[in-house]
């Protein structure tokens, strides 16, 4: 699996139906409709996530490895 950036990851979160519910400094938190589960993504220009903290993301967010 390649990692991708915190920005390429909230346009993914974005195009599954989650909504940009508020940032804090450089997080984007998200949250989507119809459930309690709140994703938080760090933004931190281009720089690519940690791989551990990507698969915790896309495992919350029902996003398969094929989608990256």
């Amino acid at each position: 699996m390649k990692a991708i950036s915190g920005k390429k990851m909230c346009k993914l979160l974005e195009s599954k139906g989650w909504k940009l519910a508020r940032v804090t400094g450089s997080h984007c938190i998200y949250s989507s409709q119809g459930s309690k589960i709140r994703i938080t993504v760090p933004v931190h220009g281009n720089q690519d996530l940690k791989i551990g903290l990507q698969k915790f993301i896309m495992k919350l967010a029902n996003i398969r490895v094929e989608e990256l």
